[in-house]
C-alpha cells in the first residue's frame, strides 16, 4: 500500500502512531460537536450492534483492555 506520509511519521512506533491516530480521531469528534455524517446502512449497524450487545453484554471487552493489548503488541 502506497502512503504520502510524511518520514518523521513513519518513524514513529507503532504505539506512537496509534495514539496519534487516536489523538486525531478524538479532535476530529471534539471539532464536529456530533455533526459527522451517519447512513442509514451505519445507523442500522449501530442498532445491530447495540442489540447484540444488550443481548449479551458480558461478551464486551473493555476500552482499556483493548487499548493495552494493541499497545503491548505494537511494543515487540
Amino acid at each position: 500500500m502506497s502512503t504520502t506520509m510524511p518520514p518523521e511519521l513513519r518513524a514513529l512506533s507503532l504505539a506512537e502512531r496509534l495514539q496519534l491516530v487516536e489523538d486525531v480521531w478524538d479532535s476530529i469528534v471534539e471539532d464536529s460537536a456530533g455533526e459527522l455524517p451517519v447512513s442509514e446502512a451505519q445507523r442500522e449497524e449501530l442498532r445491530r450492534r447495540l442489540a447484540a450487545h444488550d443481548a449479551q453484554p458480558e461478551h464486551a471487552v473493555p476500552w482499556e483492555q483493548v487499548r493495552a493489548a494493541l499497545f503491548k503488541t505494537g511494543a515487540h
